[in-house]
């Protein structure tokens, strides 16, 4: 899997599980602590976040970072 298809697949378990707990992008920014554009670009697969912004996503999306790891919820 090359670095595009990665990021696709980490936007899409993103939003799958932003829309689970039923937030908008803009209360998953509020509570998580990382930018609106920011939330949007990685769902969309266009942003390589930094390990601290991927900690907070999990953190406020109740998300096991081993699981991200290795693409499972």
């Amino acid at each position: 899997m090359d670095k595009d298809e990665l990021l696709l697949k980490l936007g899409h378990i993103i939003k799958y599980a932003r829309d689970k707990k039923g937030l908008t992008q803009e209360q998953l920014a509020e509570v998580s602590d990382v930018s609106k554009a920011t939330i949007a670009t990685l769902e969309c697969g266009k942003v390589n976040l930094t390990f601290t912004s991927l900690y907070k996503l999990a953190k406020a999306l109740d998300i096991d970072l081993g699981a991200l790891n290795n693409f499972q919820l």
